[in-house]
């Protein structure tokens, strides 16, 4: 009799950590594509945590936005940047490159993780050439799909306009031990 509580508490917790390790900051659309490369990780297989922040706190701060990808596929592979938009209404901008880090090509095994970062500067509420965002979405080098988040870190500072944000995002490293 007492098998049947505590299996049911043991689902429960295993649901529980199932919803947490996909999102992070939100749940997302995940067509979870093939990539180019049979090795290549895919977003489907991955869980994804966006955040805890360091948040901008005022207009010209900077902000570090730290994302944390955790397999849970079958042995796979990170190589360069991963692909970052932020997305305000019909406006997008895609995250540059951050090039002071060179990519190194990570092998991730079952339950491994790594993580990247991007840094922004938060941009002043309704200036034409900042951008609004609402939707950060994460892409995986070689592949089109991808997961979308909320983004709450305010507005994002443009360098010339609204599509070339003042942002950039790192290379991917191995996190963990």
């Amino acid at each position: 009799m007492r098998a049947i509580p505590i299996t049911v508490t043991a689902l429960a917790a295993a649901l529980l950590l199932t919803a947490c390790g996909s999102g992070g900051s939100g749940g997302g659309d995940d067509t979870g594509s093939k990539n180019t490369d049979g090795t290549a990780c895919r977003i489907g297989d991955l869980g994804v945590q966006v955040g805890p922040a360091n948040t901008a706190p005022a207009a010209g701060d900077s902000g570090d936005v730290p994302v944390t990808l955790s397999n849970h596929g079958a042995q796979c592979t990170l190589q360069g940047f991963p692909g970052v938009e932020l997305t305000a209404g019909s406006t997008s901008a895609t995250v540059p490159a951050d090039k002071a880090g060179a990519p190194q090509k990570l092998t991730l095994a079952k339950d491994a993780t790594a993580t990247f970062t991007l840094t922004y500067v938060r941009g002043k509420e309704g200036d034409p050439a900042g951008l609004a965002a609402k939707t950060l979405k994460l892409t995986l080098p070689g592949a089109s799909a991808g997961k979308s988040f909320p983004w709450s870190y305010g507005p994002v500072q443009g360098k010339k306009n609204a599509t070339d944000p003042n942002a950039t995002v790192t290379a991917f490293t191995q996190a963990g031990d």
